[in-house]
């Protein structure tokens, strides 16, 4: 009996065999029509707010194609190359299967595959890679049931969208950059039977790493293409004359267009996530993040953190939480350390929020008389910048001129436990000490927790935890968690007229005081600057009613910037004049 007739009559009965056994447990088989939502364990899709892919981690498949866009070229060389037969079976090849397993038998171990297109996409996205029978069985039935719920071209393309191309490349379109920088419709003959020759082995297969092996696979699937009728003799010879000309690229995505935000993201998803769903990946973020805004708000933080400097930026959304912008710092290749969630710097005199706050929960009014001069607290002096000294001062001129002494002797007539408790309702977590330089902003914090704080005063009083999040999806695209019904919903930290009030002295530190360098010319701004002992940290924290943006520049070590939070009112106009023209102008709450 031939070789090729014992082939067929054992792939026959194989086939018979495994029909059967597809009948008998095809209802507890996965769902073949949400494939198009596949996701390997272990990736991490970011969107920005208005969809655009913010970073892609992992084993993902960065561009994916359609039935319409994939080149009939590259069609005929995965066919030629991976399964002749493809349009003719219906997932499962009884001649293909019969012929490995003669081979097989002969040589008393797993020589040869004969898995379709069907089965290694069955294989890939529902089972593990293992070489059991007990796989082998399943994949076939998974095979089958794809062939009946998909067309063709429909699995063709998925098949094509998830295969392992080698060098990070997952799918046609992410290979043809990595080795060619060039997309499917740009490849020539050569170029797409070197890939195609690639899933067998494609660590080993792969261009960058065994170019002679590479066009060894090359000239093996133009020879098929060849005889399946694709290409003539002369096409396959000239193609396999033609030069490797490799233009390899990173996969796309594969550097984050928002680097500090994307590190933040994966900071931020063990705290709304279970241990499972992280394990099991394959997730999709709809974040927060405005990439038009991110541009702006890394040039800003760039322009004004000048030679060895560094900076950090976030803004935002007062009413929802969300984070619209986060930079933290000039240049995330040369340190992933975000500045804006991980450093703790001393906020210097943006923290006396808290303490005219307070004050005002307690009756106070911005008109009311303080002394100041020089002197000491339980053995502490504080000093007014420039060592100048107004005299009797309304509660409103010692904020707009962000007088010390008069902070810290409401610090000391308040009491420490009752401006504690304003700070922490409105989400300062650390601990804070007990002692008169707490009014000066003793206590270090970071940047998002002290923007997070101004805008919930400018939320009406109500604080929101900051969060990157507006969605995060499954890998089947089902919803894990979203922000309105998962969300922090908002907490109420002061009354809404204690905040307008709170607005309108912040708006006065801007219109006629030490923030003056972030007025804007169009819209009123309320903020406070920050500057802490020795230049060491500027900061500026502030807010149009539509936004709250906190600003930090200084040193990784410290070191005195020789310089005052003027500069960090310039770093945060330069954000916000330009990013302020998208949103109409509006104003803040009249003083109550």
């Amino acid at each position: 009996m031939g070789v090729g007739l014992l082939a067929a009559l054992i792939g026959g009965g194989v086939a018979c065999g495994q029909a059967a056994l597809v009948a008998s447990f095809d209802s507890l088989l996965p769902d073949a029509r949400g494939i198009n939502h596949f996701n390997r364990p272990g990736t991490l899709t970011i969107l920005s707010a208005d969809g655009q892919v913010v970073h892609k981690i992992g084993p993902v498949t960065r561009e994916k194609l359609t039935p319409e866009t994939i080149p009939p070229l590259v069609q005929q060389a995965f066919i030629a190359a991976e399964d002749r037969r493809f349009y003719q079976h219906d997932g499962i090849d009884p001649v293909g299967i019969g012929r490995a397993m003669v081979r097989n038998l002969r040589k008393g171990s797993v020589e040869e595959g004969a898995s379709t297109i069907t089965q290694q996409l069955a294989r890939t996205v529902f089972l593990s890679q293992d070489r059991t029978l007990i796989r082998k069985l399943k994949e076939a039935a998974l095979a089958g049931k794809l062939e009946r719920q998909l067309s063709k071209p429909q699995i063709l393309t998925e098949y094509l969208n998830v295969v392992y191309l080698g060098s990070s490349a997952y799918g046609v379109a992410d290979a043809a950059w990595v080795y060619f920088t060039k997309t499917p419709e740009q490849l020539t003959l050569a170029e797409a039977a070197l890939i195609a020759g690639l899933p067998p082995a494609p660590s080993v297969y792969s261009p960058l790493v065994n170019p002679n092996l590479a066009l060894e696979r090359r000239a093996v699937v133009l020879r098929r293409m060849q005889e399946a009728g694709f290409i003539s003799i002369r096409e396959q010879q000239q193609a396999e004359a033609a030069p490797l000309q490799l233009k390899p690229a990173e996969p796309k995505y594969w550097d984050s267009r928002a680097p500090y935000f994307s590190s933040w993201v994966q900071q931020e998803l063990p705290k709304v996530l279970s241990p499972e769903q992280l394990e099991v990946g394959g997730l999709t973020v709809r974040s927060s993040v405005n990439l038009a805004w991110q541009e702006k708000a890394q040039s800003a933080v760039n322009t004004y953190a000048s030679g060895s400097m560094q900076g950090a930026l976030v803004a935002i959304e007062p009413g929802t939480g969300l984070v619209r912008a986060m930079v933290g710092g000039t240049d995330f290749k040369d340190s992933q350390f975000n500045r804006a969630a991980q450093a703790l710097r001393s906020p210097g005199s943006t923290f006396k929020l808290f303490v005219y706050l307070t004050a005002l929960q307690q009756g106070m009014l911005p008109e009311r008389i303080f002394r100041d001069s020089a002197r000491c607290f339980a053995g502490y002096c504080p000093k007014n910048f420039g060592n100048r000294y107004f005299g009797a001062v309304s509660m409103v001129v010692a904020l707009q001129n962000s007088l010390n002494t008069v902070a810290v002797g409401l610090l000391q007539e308040l009491g420490f436990d009752k401006v504690i408790e304003t700070a922490k309702n409105l989400g300062i977590t650390r601990e804070l000490g007990r002692f008169y330089p707490l009014a000066l902003g003793a206590t270090e914090q970071t940047v998002v927790d002290m923007t997070a704080a101004y805008a919930a005063i400018n939320n009406g009083g109500i604080y929101v935890k900051p969060t990157p999040f507006e969605e995060i999806l499954g890998p089947d695209g089902e919803l894990l968690w979203s922000r309105r019904v998962d969300g922090d919903q908002g907490s109420r930290a002061v009354t809404s007229d204690i905040a307008a009030l709170m607005l309108w002295m912040l708006e006065r530190a801007v219109r006629s005081g030490t923030g003056g360098g972030a007025a804007l010319p169009d819209r009123p701004v309320a903020g406070k600057t920050g500057t802490s002992e020795g230049g060491r940290d500027l900061w500026f924290i502030g807010s149009i009613p539509q936004l709250t943006t906190g600003v930090w520049l200084g040193y990784d070590d410290s070191r005195t910037t020789k310089s005052t939070s003027v500069v960090a009112t310039y770093a945060w106009r330069a954000f916000m004049a330009p990013i302020s023209k998208d949103l109409p102008v509006r104003q803040f709450p009249p003083k109550p």
